[in-house]
């Protein structure tokens, strides 16, 4: 194996009723990362993955619908499993967010790594590269790569950030597609499946599956309207399922 992701949740902003925020698990041949911990993930990712075999934790950016379980599961860390330097990757804000929810500095539990943008890790096998992208905070996309295999998430977006020159040529893109086009609304700081199918044609990624969807709307209609803008396979988003990058 070299590269996986589970979804864990793909509601954009709230979760849609039975469902969850942004959240993924990334599998490489020797880690198991929890990408972004909105709402509703924790449950879902303990589904695929015994806490104590999660290696690290990348969150994007500190909005609730990305964040909410980071204090929860440090609380589960300290007081029941007694796990500690757990690396979490992360802009800065997002630790001060988790250190003032808790009340106390959480780095008793874990191992903060303030990331920004143009930066590069390696974790284990897989080498991990960070972008900000335009969004009302400090939001940082993430491209996994391992193996000659390549994995994009976006978190969130809008408009105006190149895509391509952070994306391209990867093999899977989770790429935010909050609305559909005819709600697209520039007061709203997300892109819609078109924009978003666009933004993927231009990088030449080899597959697309669209998050963040706005409860309410149908997820196969943001696939299909993805889809035609792309050009290319484009994966239908649903809880619990496994990709193979």
């Amino acid at each position: 194996m070299t590269l996986r992701v589970t979804v864990l949740g793909f509601s954009g902003s709230y979760a849609a009723p039975g469902g969850a925020c942004s959240g993924y698990l990334v599998e490489s041949g020797e880690a198991r990362f929890w990408v972004d911990c909105g709402a509703g993930t924790l449950a879902n990712l303990q589904v695929h993955l015994d806490l104590n075999d999660l290696d690290a934790i990348f969150v994007s950016h500190h909005h609730p619908d990305h964040f909410a379980e980071l204090p929860i599961v440090y609380n589960t860390f300290k007081w029941y499993l007694h796990r500690s330097n757990v690396p979490v990757y992360a802009p800065a804000s997002v630790r001060d967010m988790a250190d003032m929810i808790t009340g106390n500095p959480t780095a008793d539990v874990f191992e903060w790594h303030v990331m920004g943008d143009g930066d590069r890790i390696v974790v284990a096998d897989t080498e991990i590269w960070f972008a900000r992208t335009e969004h009302t905070i400090e939001n940082l996309a993430t491209r996994y790569s391992v193996a000659g295999q390549t994995l994009v998430y976006t978190g969130d977006t809008g408009p105006g950030w190149d895509m391509a020159a952070f994306a391209g040529g990867a093999d899977f893109l989770i790429g935010e597609a909050t609305m559909l086009a005819r709600q697209e609304d520039p007061d709203i700081p997300h892109i819609s499946s078109r924009q978003l199918g666009e933004r993927a044609a231009q990088a030449g990624v080899g597959r697309l599956l669209p998050t963040h969807i706005m409860p309410g709307n149908d997820p196969a209609e943001h696939v299909l309207e993805a889809a035609e803008a792309f050009g290319g396979t484009t994966e239908l988003p649903m809880i619990g399922k496994r990709f193979e990058v």
